[in-house]
């Protein structure tokens, strides 16, 4: 349950990292509530899975998920480079966020 808990935060993280770019800096007001609202729906997610799970492993896969997410995203929504350097870079954050799911015992 504290890895679907994670991973729920993580996406929420995404929704929120997202919305920040849609807001203008807090004038439009429903990506502002969009803002607010999916940034506490994933701090408080991740609160409750790291009462569980060690707290390195599960911000490091909070934030990998964030980091690739709004970076995959960004590709496809905002058209930033897909070069092969930064594909085989968000690869690799994938890798650690599987290798860490891997090495955790709970």
């Amino acid at each position: 349950m504290a890895w679907f808990l994670l991973f729920s935060a993580g996406f929420a993280e995404i929704v929120f990292a997202l919305s920040l770019k849609y807001n203008q800096g807090f004038t439009k007001l429903w990506p502002s509530i969009i803002t607010m609202v999916s940034g506490g729906i994933s701090f408080y997610l991740l609160m409750l899975a790291i009462k569980v799970l060690p707290l390195g492993t599960a911000y490091a896969v909070w934030t990998g998920m964030g980091a690739v997410g709004v970076a995959l995203l960004g590709i496809i929504l905002f058209k930033e480079s897909a070069d092969w350097y930064r594909l085989m870079s968000i690869a690799l954050v994938i890798t650690g966020i599987i290798g860490l799911k891997l090495t955790d015992h709970t």
